[in-house]
């Protein structure tokens, strides 16, 4: 074999080599690549039944603090709530011990751990402070100290809405993933009348919040005709209409401005506006009241968005305004729309 044959066999061979070499870290690369899509979108799940296991406790905890016109007694409330402060710091253990977070995702699972212990730590509150708003004679002292303890939730949710899905919305949009996972939605505190003393005390004792409209129906009106009608609704300064679909682009301050019209014959309070964003367990509920319109009158109530919706497909939004007293026509309260959410 002459010198040139043999020289070029080893440059077949040596680029034989580093071809094998390249393919071989290219297919090391997707497979680490893959694998890790795989955790985040695993991690996404489990945090996603975590989040609605919290909701189920929500639910589970209000229902019981308002349920005394269903014949459940006062212990029987204290002890299903103790219950409950248990499985809340199960909740906590599980996350904190048994699920394992990405790396990008570890600063967003801290702020997780972190809202399920307030959580956690509010409804030990709301045990310790019970039996005391429920006390003929210290019952407003009561009611007052659970309504600051009301602060808790009201803090989880805070922080799960700006540290814990933004964390995760921005990691999976730059693995470019973001389309094929659902993130998680959570809020703890159903409704902001449980942070106001005397709607605390009117709903331990099994009333409901005085912006219920289905209540005020019942109410005695004054004579004359009486209604609202649902006017102009914008979102993030795009207006919706129906059977369109906006695109809304999602900052700190985006809030839907919502026109409600009197088109009665008598001025008229504590109009609640109602706003539905998506549907089923994910959906986000926020609600307003306007304090007064007066007859003929056309008010605009601005909404902040809680809550970040689902981005990069359409989302279906309602919005409701409650009967007033004396308002026999509702036709005209409630719209549908949609919105395809960006950052």
């Amino acid at each position: 074999m002459d010198a040139q044959t043999l020289r070029t066999r080893r440059t077949i061979a040596i680029v034989g080599a580093i071809v094998f070499a390249v393919l071989f870290l290219l297919l090391l690369r997707g497979c680490l690549g893959a694998r890790e899509e795989r955790g985040l979108k695993d991690y996404v799940r489990d945090v996603r039944a975590i989040a609605d296991q919290s909701g189920s406790q929500s639910e589970e905890m209000f229902n019981t603090l308002s349920e005394p016109g269903r014949g459940v007694s006062d212990v029987d409330r204290e002890n299903s709530l103790k219950g409950l402060r248990a499985q809340a710091d199960q909740l906590v253990e599980r996350a904190r011990n048994d699920i394992d977070a990405p790396d990008d995702l570890k600063a967003s699972h801290d702020y997780l751990i972190e809202t399920l212990e307030f959580r956690r730590d509010g409804i030990g509150k709301v045990v310790d402070i019970l039996p005391t708003a429920l006390s003929g004679q210290e019952r407003q002292q009561g009611a007052q100290r659970l309504a600051d303890q009301m602060a808790f939730f009201l803090t989880s949710d805070v922080i799960f809405a700006a540290r814990v899905r933004p964390n995760m919305d921005s990691v999976l949009r730059d693995k470019e993933i973001i389309n094929e996972v659902q993130l998680p939605q959570s809020r703890f505190l159903p409704d902001r009348e449980w942070l106001i003393p005397d709607e605390v005390s009117k709903l331990l004792k099994g009333g409901s919040k005085g912006g219920d409209s289905n209540d005020r129906a019942d109410e005695k009106a004054s004579p004359g005709l009486h209604g609202n009608g649902l006017g102009t609704v914008s979102l993030g300064g795009e207006q919706l209409s129906e059977g369109g679909s906006a695109s809304v682009r999602l900052g700190e301050d985006t809030a839907f401005s919502v026109q409600v019209n009197n088109t009665g014959e008598n001025d008229e309070t504590d109009v609640p506006v109602k706003i539905t964003i998506g549907k089923g367990s994910d959906a986000i509920e926020i609600e307003e009241n306007i304090d007064e319109i007066a007859k003929g009158e056309t008010k605009t109530v601005e909404v902040p968005l809680s809550d970040q919706p689902p981005t990069g497909q359409s989302v279906p939004i309602t919005v409701d305004v409650g009967a007033v007293p004396g308002e026999d026509k509702t036709d005209n309260n409630k719209q549908s729309y949609s919105a395809i959410f960006t950052r």
